[in-house]
């Protein structure tokens, strides 16, 4: 026959195949090895016939995932000689690869799919087209992640057709190389990257104002026992916080000249902001210490009740917010 069909199929698909996508689990190979024929029913008409001879082929793969591929590819079987004749078998496979992974570089594979034969047994006219049934077993060793060699067995049902030009159950078993386009790289694992923690939200506190009022005796600047008890949260609330500031103002009533009043007042909130100074060690920038005189009474001065309540010194720690 037509030697030009053996190798045109074999040039095409080589040809295809250096152009599979490389970001693509694609892989392309090539398989030689030995064929028998057996069963010759219908093609030996009762002459001898040398079964066995060489065969090969092409094929093109994608897996679709570690353990599936369909695989297609062109595969010559030789031919079982007959005298000067002989039964001439090739065709395309299309069949699925199913793969078990034994180590990193090792697998064992099975595969199951059909044959498109074309038979031929040399006399003119007397060639024949059919789809045939096709197993196979292999083993499989990968050099990398691009190389791997196939040793396998795979089997070929009944072949042609019994009436013309006969038929034939044919074995190939041979080594093939394969080559991987875009064999799955290993993917990076990545480290996230720690969440920021959170800015924690301060705590704001909310601190009270503190204050007392001492009142005094006409005409006196003495502080007495009550007063001292009266002037210690006020204090307190100093040495606690030290940016906190005192306030002292003096009043008198209004019996005695104004000037005499104002100067009056003046002392009585001098007494109070040293007594607080030197027995709580507060420093003198922070207590601000003045007199108003008669001029902010509380109080009638008509009688003496009202003059008693605005003879007084009020001292005060303002409130405040900070962070805790």
């Amino acid at each position: 026959m037509n030697k030009v069909f053996k190798v045109l199929p074999l040039a095409l698909l080589i040809s295809g195949a250096v152009h599979a996508a490389t970001d693509n689990p694609w892989y392309v190979g090539a398989r030689v090895g030995g064929t028998t024929y057996d069963n010759l029913d219908g093609v030996i008409k009762g002459q001898n016939a040398d079964k066995d001879d060489w065969g090969g082929g092409v094929f093109l793969g994608y897996n679709f995932n570690s353990w599936f591929a369909l695989e297609g590819g062109y595969t010559y079987l030789g031919q079982a000689d007959i005298g000067s004749d002989g039964f001439e078998v090739q065709g395309i496979d299309l069949l699925g690869k199913f793969t078990y992974e034994v180590s990193d570089s090792f697998d064992i594979y099975g595969k199951l799919g059909g044959f498109v034969a074309y038979a031929d047994n040399g006399e003119e006219n007397d060639d024949n087209t059919n789809l045939a049934g096709t197993a196979g077993v292999g083993i499989e060793y990968f050099f990398n992640n691009d190389l791997s060699a196939r040793a396998e067995y795979q089997y070929y049902n009944q072949v042609g057709k019994t009436e013309s030009p006969g038929e034939s159950d044919v074995h190939f078993y041979g080594l093939s190389l394969v080559y991987h386009w875009g064999a799955p790289a290993p993917v990076p694992v990545v480290e996230p990257e720690p969440e920021a923690m959170p800015e924690p939200v301060p705590e704001i506190v909310k601190v009270e104002a503190v204050g007392a009022v001492l009142p005094f005796a006409f005409d006196s600047d003495k502080l007495t026992q009550r007063d001292i008890e009266r002037l210690q949260p006020v204090a307190q609330q100093l040495v606690k916080y030290p940016d906190t500031q005192l306030y002292v103002v003096g009043h008198t009533d209004s019996r005695g000249s104004i000037e005499y009043n104002q100067k009056l007042s003046e002392d009585r909130a001098a007494v109070v902001a040293g007594y607080v100074g030197n027995h709580f060690g507060i420093d003198e920038s922070r207590i601000v210490a003045q007199g108003r005189g008669e001029l902010e009474p509380v109080a009638t001065n008509d009688t003496e009740e009202g003059r008693a309540q605005n003879r007084r010194v009020e001292v005060f720690v303002p409130g405040f917010e900070m962070e805790k």
